[in-house]
């Protein structure tokens, strides 16, 4: 996808507030009794057609008005991805500005994860 410069800018300065971690680190720690909640932050079309195991799903365009319902303890460890890892940058940064201080975007997005054959689930089944 071809970002504009605006866009990216954006995107530069988010990164500088909010940490980064590596699909394949995600990828060691994701099983079912993890100690974090994995968030898929694309749209609902996206997540449709696949995401990663174990995520929930509240889309960017919805996580600052549904996550304090969704996910209450601004303590809990959050991973965020979207499908190349801008949005979920984007995303991040703006639910710390409510309070959430232990969240992660994880980098390369969906696209990464399923260019490394990292397991992917259809949409209702887990």
């Amino acid at each position: 996808m071809d970002h504009k410069p605006g866009f990216l800018k954006l995107v530069a300065d988010a990164q500088k507030e909010v940490k980064e971690i590596s699909r394949e680190e995600v990828a060691r720690r994701l099983k079912p009794e993890k100690d974090f909640v994995l968030v898929d932050v694309r749209e609902e079309t996206e997540w449709e057609a696949g995401h990663l195991p174990f995520a929930v799903h509240l889309s960017k365009g919805l996580i600052e008005r549904d996550i304090e319902t969704k996910i209450p303890n601004p303590s809990t460890p959050l991973i965020l991805y979207c499908g190349g890892g801008y949005r979920s940058i984007l995303a991040a940064q703006s639910i710390q500005k409510m309070g959430y201080t232990n969240v992660l975007s994880m980098t390369g997005g969906f696209r990464g994860w399923i260019e490394n054959n990292l397991p992917v689930v259809a949409s209702g089944v887990l």
